[in-house]
């Protein structure tokens, strides 16, 4: 028996999100806790599952903030650890006149990117079924090498690995650098996690169905994840492609956060299910769940700390009149 359902690495940071205006007119920011990696153990956590995330913050405000944050919702800290000298990345969340969001980032360098090789207790990485990790700990060192030693070790350990580049192309030195390093997620997991726009920025090819095809006879991944915002989300696993619409609601706030509940809520299934030779009826379940859950947030600021229930999420998927 594992220790741990699924452990993380990857950045940890406080998404500054608008929440109104001052009575002089400002914009008011509120500090969220976030980070795509945390907001994916955190879901997990609501589902029942015992997750651990490896990460750094700095030794200030914000750093404790994260650390209090993650232990709230009962994510297990050990192997967070904090930067003396480096402080908190933080990432300034606006929406965009049409809707999308435009992310600003104080990370140059940010404590995420701290993380060394040294640091990893490769026996939280050995205790885990599963091991999740996204781009952001690829685009600089030392927290790249510290992440391809936790791949490796989670490889060692037969854990089943998930990856989402969760692409954020102002924090790449070039987007050759971005392609080079989301390239190596790739060749490293089981399970992908992709969104519309990352899947025509790396394959450069607008057809979504072409796009895909080119990606899984490249990669051979066993279960590819694909979200398209409101058009809905896909899986493809073997020769079976199932497409669930999205779940749209009018009290929408934002959208921060919503992939990595749509991730946590996959995971969860995965780990009852696998991700080898799922079927029609089985794929469309797992989906309907994970995009009920993704639209639920979205009524929310921030992710982390507010994750919703599973029965929120198993209630919202009966129809009123019943």
């Amino acid at each position: 028996m594992k220790k741990y359902d699924v452990v993380a690495l990857g950045e940890l940071l406080i998404d500054f999100t608008q929440n109104g205006f001052s009575a002089q007119g400002n914009p008011v920011f509120e500090a969220n806790p976030g980070g795509a990696p945390g907001n994916v153990l955190a879901m997990l956590q609501k589902l029942g599952r015992k997750t651990a995330f490896i990460g750094k913050v700095g030794r200030d405000g914000f750093g404790y903030q994260l650390e209090a944050a993650l232990k709230e919702v009962g994510i297990d800290t050990e192997q967070l650890c904090f930067d003396e000298e480096v402080h908190t990345t933080l990432a300034v969340v606006q929406k965009k006149a049409d809707g999308d969001r435009d992310f600003s980032f104080y990370r140059k360098p940010g404590a995420d990117i701290m993380l060394r090789a040294e640091e990893l207790q490769e026996e939280v990485i050995k205790e885990t079924k599963m091991f999740h990790f996204g781009s952001l700990s690829l685009t600089d060192e030392p927290v790249r090498e510290a992440t391809r030693k936790a791949v490796a070790a989670a490889e060692a350990a037969g854990a089943v690995i998930s990856f989402d580049p969760n692409l954020r192309k102002p924090l790449w030195k070039t987007e050759e650098l971005a392609r080079q390093q989301i390239r190596y997620g790739f060749q490293h997991c089981q399970v992908l996690k992709l969104s519309d726009d990352e899947l025509v920025w790396f394959t450069g090819e607008n057809d979504f169905d072409k796009a895909m095809k080119c990606l899984r006879e490249e990669f051979s991944i066993p279960l590819v994840l694909f979200s398209m915002g409101k058009q809905g989300s896909r899986a493809y696993c073997g020769d079976v492609m199932v497409e669930v619409p999205a779940f749209l609601r009018e009290d929408t706030i934002e959208t921060t956060g919503a992939g990595d509940t749509f991730m946590g809520c996959m995971l969860h299934q995965i780990l009852e299910k696998g991700y080898e030779n799922l079927n029609r009826e089985e794929l469309k379940e797992m989906l309907t769940f994970a995009n009920a859950a993704a639209s639920i947030i979205t009524t929310r600021r921030g992710a982390l700390r507010v994750m919703p229930e599973e029965t929120e999420i198993r209630n919202s998927l009966v129809p009123d009149n019943q």
